[in-house]
């Protein structure tokens, strides 16, 4: 691909990126990403990527892909077998790092809005690799004395946090707002808020007074 079209995609991924996080995914449109790159054929952005839905489906593998291998990496370090708080870590801190840059920050905050796809984790898509899955999986299966179905609505319960979390220190970071936490402490909180929502004693239905 000539130098040029490949620095007119880049900026097409980026503002798209951009405009996702702050905007909206489901606001933003194909026109507003063409115009933020200085793009004056509003097709530029079906050209090069397809569709809209196309160049979300980059942003994903882009930040997605190298995510996971630092997951896999972790997961390696602690093993299969590791403590439930180590196999958090293996989520939480390889996902903690986009919080160092711009474009990774812009990354949490699109995630965070996808709820709606999050108990699809075990299907193959952009941005699903498959250290999360096997990590996701090895947590599901814990604590053991939990029934299945309880398991399965925390471990939900656990990415929507974690996911909403990372994506509000995000924001909080790119609008200059004061930090109570530094990122170590956050992100070591963090892993031990989630660990808690797995392997909370369950105690029975709620009785209103």
């Amino acid at each position: 691909m000539p130098r040029d079209s490949t620095a007119t995609k880049e900026r097409l991924l980026r503002e798209a990126e951009r405009l996702f996080a702050r905007r909206g995914l489901y606001q933003v449109t194909v026109r507003e990403i063409t115009e933020a790159a200085g793009q004056r054929n509003v097709s530029a952005l079906n050209y090069h990527f397809g569709s809209r839905e196309d160049v979300l489906n980059a942003v994903l593998t882009r930040h997605g892909d190298p995510i996971d291998v630092a997951r896999g990496e972790h997961l390696d370090g602690v093993g299969r077998d590791a403590e439930t708080r180590d196999l958090m870590a293996a989520l939480v801190l390889p996902y903690g790092a986009n919080l160092s840059t711009p474009e990774g920050r812009d990354y949490l905050r699109i995630v965070a809005q996808m709820t709606g796809q999050f108990a699809g984790w075990r299907e193959s898509r952009p941005g699903v690799g498959r250290n999360l899955q096997e990590i996701l999986s090895l947590l599901e299966a814990r604590p053991p004395e939990l029934p299945l179905e309880i398991r399965r609505e925390r471990l939900l319960a656990m990415i929507q946090l974690m996911t909403a979390s990372m994506a509000e220190r995000a924001r909080a970071i790119e609008d200059g707002d004061a930090l109570p936490l530094d990122e170590p402490t956050f992100l070591a909180n963090l892993t031990d808020v989630l660990v808690g929502v797995l392997e909370a004693p369950l105690r029975g239905t709620l009785t209103r007074r």
